[in-house]
């Protein structure tokens, strides 16, 4: 997709999944400007020193918080695009404070969506998770409620603004994620898993920014865009990380799945196949799946169907899971990523 000459805002900007996005964009692209939001200076700090300002003049990095309505009145005007990677994510954070969790990803979305329909925005894409698929957990829950108003939004009257969502699953080597986490732990000899049976879906950031961009190209308004990605079992993962530990198994935790699901079984009837991904169609009155289908040349799902990661069909190899190891390893060493000894990640959580 073309972003030159636009004018595009990431909010969460200065997380693994913003910068590699910021990345692309300004070596890729030639847009009028990219503005970062975020609400973490010392983030900004570290992340202007990886994109200098005499080198990169077009990005502007502005502090305020998604929960902040009048800030982001302030920041979307004049803005074309929107990614919005904001979210408080973190699984045992999110169940010991709820309402914060609510404020930031269910309020702080219902925010971003007012600003950018009053500013007529063309088009946001928000980020979702595989966690949004029949959640059990609050973190989930509120990434549901986030991807609802998401898709409402779209049949509001004679806005110009169109919303659409992307889901995915874990992504390789992001801050907690589980490779730092089993890196981070190979030095004590042991590797906490807290169940054998775990599988997970797992995409890498390049893969996420290039789905994105498609999915910002080709979105009509209200759709659900899932990519087709690999599977791994998280005991495989641990035994080609470091083949010399013990595994220990400490059972299953709040708000964990043993499989985690992207298109649920319940969503088959208005979920369209492609040959690298999915779109789950909105149910509202301003959809007309026949047109969708009829334009975009996809399958509709069987009813039954469901995508989860232990029904899937790709399954990483070993030889794959060693060449995303290396990958985060050298991002580690390089500083992309920090190597945490403390564990900040429910396994497969």
């Amino acid at each position: 997709m073309s972003l030159d000459g636009a004018n595009i805002l990431i909010t969460g900007g200065t997380g693994s999944f913003g910068k590699r996005l910021t990345h692309r964009i300004l070596n890729a692209h030639n847009p009028s400007r990219v503005t970062v939001l975020s609400r973490d200076e010392l983030k900004q700090f570290h992340m202007r020193q990886q994109f200098p300002a005499e080198e990169y003049p077009k990005l502007r990095m502005v502090l305020g918080d998604v929960r902040d309505r009048d800030r982001l009145f302030q920041v979307l005007d004049g803005v074309d695009i929107v990614v919005h990677a904001a979210a408080l994510k973190q699984i045992p954070a999110a169940e010991a404070n709820p309402l914060e969790v609510i404020k930031t990803n269910v309020l702080g979305a219902a925010n971003l969506i007012d600003a950018a329909t009053f500013h007529k925005v063309n088009k946001l894409i928000a980020l979702s998770t595989d966690k949004a698929a029949n959640p059990i957990n609050l973190y989930g829950a509120s990434k549901l409620c986030s991807d609802k108003l998401f898709v409402a939004a779209n049949g509001t009257g004679d806005s110009a603004t169109r919303f659409s969502v992307v889901r995915y699953g874990n992504v390789v080597g992001s801050r907690g994620s589980v490779i730092p986490y089993f890196l981070a732990q190979r030095p004590t000899g042991r590797l906490t898993i807290t169940d054998p049976r775990m599988t997970r879906f797992l995409i890498t950031l390049d893969r996420g920014v290039d789905f994105v961009l498609q999915s910002l190209d080709s979105m009509l308004g209200g759709e659900i865009f899932v990519p087709k990605i690999p599977s791994v079992k998280v005991t495989q993962l641990a035994k080609i990380i470091a083949p010399e530990c013990e595994q220990q198994i400490i059972g299953i935790r709040p708000g964990e799945k043993l499989h985690e699901t992207m298109v649920p079984e319940d969503d088959a009837r208005v979920t369209i196949e492609f040959d690298e991904y999915f779109v789950i169609q909105p149910s509202h009155a301003y959809w007309d799946s026949k047109k969708f289908l009829a334009d975009h040349f996809g399958k509709p799902c069987p009813e039954e169907f469901h995508y989860s990661s232990d029904n899937n069909s790709w399954w990483l190899t070993n030889k794959e899971i060693t060449s995303l190891t290396e990958m985060v390893q050298s991002e580690i060493t390089d500083g992309e990523l920090p190597m945490a000894s403390e564990p900040r990640f429910i396994v497969g959580g």
